[in-house]
C-alpha cells in the first residue's frame, strides 16, 4: 500500500514537472514563430528588442522589458526543470517519509518554488544584460551577438569555468540529490523554501556560464536552446557528466579562439 502511494506521488510530481516544461517549450516555440514571421515580413514597426529602424535598435519601453523578462523566465523553466526533476522527486519522497513519521508535511511545490525563484532572479539579470548589449549595438534584432570578440570571449570564459573548483563543487551538489538532502535538510515550510533556494543557487553556479552562450547562438534560437538544455541534463544526470563537461569546456575554448581569430 505504501509503495503504491509513493509511486502515485512520484507520478503526480513528475507529470506536473513535465507539463510545466512542455507548456514553457510551447510558449517559446510560439514566440519564435512570431519573431520569425516579423523578420520575414520585414516589419520595421516592431517595437523594442524585436524591432529595428535604420539598422539601430529602438529604445526599450517598459512593456518590452517585461516581455523580455517573461521570455527569459519561461525559457529557464523549459531548460532547467527537466534536469532538476531527480532532486525534486527525491525531496518529495523524503518529505513523504517525514509525514509518515508524524513530522510536518510540506508540499513539494514549496521546494520547487525556491528553486524557480533563483532562476527568476537570473532572468532579471539576463534581461538587464540583454538590454545593455542591445543598447551597445552588440546584439542584433534577432538577439545574436554581432561582435566576434564578445562571442569568442563568452565561449572562452564558459570553457575555462568548466574546469574551475567552483563549477565542480556546484555540479557535485546538483548530481547528488541524496547527499544534498542529508546535508541541507530543514523541516517546515521555511526550511523547504530555503532548501529550494540553496539547490537553485548550486544549479545557477553550475550553469550560468553556459546560459551566457545564448547571447552567442541566439536567445531565441530554439535549436541552440535545446542543445544547451541537453548538455546541462547530461552533465547533471549521466555517470560521466563531469568529464563530459570538462571535455566540452576544452571545445568551448577552441571555438572561442576560432571565432576571435
Amino acid at each position: 500500500m505504501f509503495e503504491d502511494i509513493l509511486r502515485r506521488d512520484r507520478r503526480v510530481v513528475l507529470t506536473s514537472l513535465l507539463l510545466v516544461a512542455a507548456l514553457a517549450w510551447a510558449y517559446l516555440i510560439s514566440m519564435a514563430l512570431d519573431m520569425g514571421g516579423m523578420e520575414m515580413t520585414d516589419d520595421l514597426n516592431a517595437m523594442g528588442a524585436m524591432g529595428a529602424v535604420a539598422g539601430q535598435m529602438k529604445p526599450w519601453t517598459v512593456a518590452d522589458g517585461i516581455l523580455m523578462f517573461v521570455m527569459w523566465a519561461i525559457m529557464m523553466l523549459a531548460m532547467m526543470l527537466p534536469s532538476a526533476a531527480p532532486m525534486i522527486l527525491i525531496f518529495a519522497r523524503v518529505n513523504r517519509h517525514q509525514r509518515d513519521k508524524g513530522n510536518a508535511f510540506v508540499p513539494t511545490i514549496i521546494f520547487t518554488g525556491g528553486y524557480v525563484i533563483v532562476w527568476i532572479l537570473f532572468s532579471i539579470i539576463a534581461t538587464a544584460a540583454q538590454w545593455g548589449l542591445q543598447y551597445a549595438a552588440l546584439l542584433s534584432p534577432a538577439m545574436v551577438s554581432t561582435s566576434v570578440y564578445l562571442g569568442g570571449a563568452l565561449f572562452i570564459a564558459a570553457g575555462i569555468y568548466q574546469w574551475t573548483p567552483l563549477k565542480q563543487a556546484c555540479l557535485k551538489h546538483c548530481r547528488s540529490p541524496l547527499e544534498f538532502i542529508m546535508h541541507y535538510w530543514r523541516p517546515g515550510t521555511g526550511g523547504a523554501l530555503r532548501m529550494g533556494l540553496e539547490h537553485g543557487a548550486f544549479c545557477l553556479g553550475c550553469c550560468w556560464s553556459v546560459m551566457a552562450l545564448l547571447f552567442v547562438g541566439g536567445v531565441m534560437n530554439l535549436i541552440w536552446v535545446a542543445v544547451i538544455t541537453i548538455f546541462v541534463a547530461v552533465e547533471k544526470i549521466f555517470p560521466q557528466g563531469p568529464w563530459i563537461g570538462r571535455v566540452a569546456g576544452c571545445a568551448m575554448i577552441a571555438v572561442g579562439i576560432f571565432i576571435m581569430v
